[in-house]
């Protein structure tokens, strides 16, 4: 699976809660409901809530293509303020929503756009293009005349 298809099958456990009104580590008392962590946010797998709960699944926001702003930027090795600070150059690259004060951004609609191809195991780095280590066996990608892509297929 592709780093940013990860939150396609899953629900942020805090908009979970708040529709429920659950206490925090609830969730950890559903053998039967898969959940993932990312950085600090926990994800539930859709379909596997509890029937009791089940309910409240079509009021849930979906996350495909998108992940947590401080995720996205360490998968992509660069700093999360490209995400954060609106007089970035980029910031207006990418595609945002909030999620009960997450803020999550759409990693896929930016490599779709930017035709980049990434592999399963890919390391992947977003820069300014000086401080790209562009070397023959990774495949870069300009986004516009300062950034850049660098892929290395692992």
């Amino acid at each position: 699976m592709i780093f940013y298809n990860i939150l396609d099958k899953h629900w942020l456990w805090k908009e979970v809660r708040e529709h429920l009104g659950l206490s925090n580590p609830a969730y950890t008392f559903w053998p039967s409901t898969p959940h993932i962590k990312l950085g600090r946010y926990i994800f539930l797998q859709k379909n596997s809530l509890p029937e009791k709960y089940a309910h409240v699944e079509p009021i849930l926001t979906d996350l495909s293509g998108y992940l947590p702003t401080q995720y996205a930027a360490g998968m992509l090795g660069t700093d999360v303020h490209i995400f954060n600070t609106k007089q970035m150059k980029l910031h207006k690259c990418f595609e945002y929503k909030f999620v009960c004060d997450v803020k999550f951004v759409n990693i896929r609609r930016f490599f779709l756009e930017n035709q980049i191809q990434v592999g399963r195991r890919s390391i992947i780095q977003l820069d300014r293009l000086e401080r790209l280590e562009i070397t023959p066996d990774c495949r870069f990608y300009r986004i516009d005349d300062k950034y850049g892509v660098v892929v290395y297929d692992v």
